[in-house]
């Protein structure tokens, strides 16, 4: 057993000689990993690297805030479609919201727009005269404002351009298509929406036009606020205090719509004549029917377009006009 021992004891290495083989053996495999880490860590960097400058090298998306007077009619809606139009052959990015007649939901749409740091923002006041503040904001923020269909008569607030229909031009339109149904003689009422310039300017038209009629008397001037429901209520009150009422004219067509169902449910279908504003497909359509005796045409998609053509001229380093006028024109659904 003694000699077994030692012949164990010469046969089997040291300790510290069994560690240096294995550190040895193990070298190479040490390094590969060591370099394979290394390599590992480069290629993230360099693709990193090379992301980042091809995002500073890549032209960056034109963003467009728009905050809408409201999506619920017909012309809004075009007016929309147009500016999709128009923003998609500029590769541009709109930032679409609706205040729904409500000043300070539009005022925070601004200041959202402003917030994101966006290019440009079209607005479409809810109410001209309280939107120059947030116009004010967006000036200091060194960001262009336009206005569409609506403009602002703030005394603050600069405005680059406001793009929108002829409305004195229509509100006379309006007047002589009334005054042909009417024969030039009789008593008419006006249901308006005061807030707003693009109606001031239509009733200032309609306004200059029946002065042309010394037998023609406007009645009455009330707010329908541009509202179908309101303007039916405004015309039952109407109809009670002016039964003897031979017309009306509606500042759009949901005002002309309106005040012809209050007319229809009153029994006085024809006796009343209603001239409307949009001549959206179903104020056409009443037309046709006998139930409106005529409308102004306004070209939303158009002045959409417009609002985005400006907008690319004025980001691109042109001059563009304070003021975009488009024309309007009549129906009364003996053509088309």
């Amino acid at each position: 057993m003694p000699n077994a021992s030692r012949s164990n004891m010469r046969t089997r290495p040291a300790p510290g000689r069994i560690a240096r083989i294995t550190l040895l053996l193990l070298l190479p495999f040490v390094a590969a990993v060591v370099m394979g880490v290394g390599c590992e860590r480069k290629e993230p960097t360099a693709t990193g690297e090379s992301s980042v400058a091809a995002a500073s090298e890549a032209p960056k998306s034109k963003r467009i805030g728009v905050s809408l007077l409201t999506v619920q009619h017909q012309f809004y809606q075009d007016l929309r479609a147009g500016l999709q139009e128009e923003a998609e052959k500029h590769g541009y990015e709109l930032l679409i919201t609706t205040a729904e007649f409500d000043p300070a939901r539009q005022a925070n749409q601004v200041d959202e727009f402003i917030v994101q740091q966006v290019d440009a923002i079209v607005v479409c006041p809810c109410d001209s005269r309280s939107v120059g503040a947030c116009i004010v904001q967006a000036n200091e923020a060194g960001i262009p404002v336009f206005t569409a269909d609506i403009a602002s008569t703030s005394p603050i607030g600069e405005v680059v351009s406001h793009i929108a229909s002829d409305n004195k031009q229509g509100g006379r339109e309006a007047a002589k298509l009334l005054m042909q149904a009417l024969g030039g003689k009789g008593r008419v009422a006006i249901l308006s929406h005061p807030e707003v310039t693009s109606v001031m300017d239509r009733v200032a038209g309609f306004k200059e036009e029946i002065a042309k009629h010394p037998d023609v008397q406007i009645v009455a001037e009330l707010s329908a606020g541009g509202k179908r429901d309101k303007a039916n209520r405004v015309m039952e009150d109407l109809l009670q205090s002016h039964p003897d009422l031979d017309g009306v004219f509606g500042i759009n067509d949901d005002s002309a719509l309106g005040a012809l169902a209050a007319i229809e449910a009153a029994g006085k279908a024809g006796q009343v004549r209603i001239v409307g504003y949009d001549a959206t497909p179903e104020a056409r359509e009443k037309i046709k029917a006998g139930g409106l005796c005529g409308d102004v045409i306004q070209n939303p998609r158009l002045i959409g377009r417009l609002t985005i053509l400006t907008i690319h001229d004025h980001l691109g380093g042109k001059e563009v006009a304070a003021v975009i006028p488009v024309e309007v024109g009549t129906y009364t659904g003996e053509s088309g």
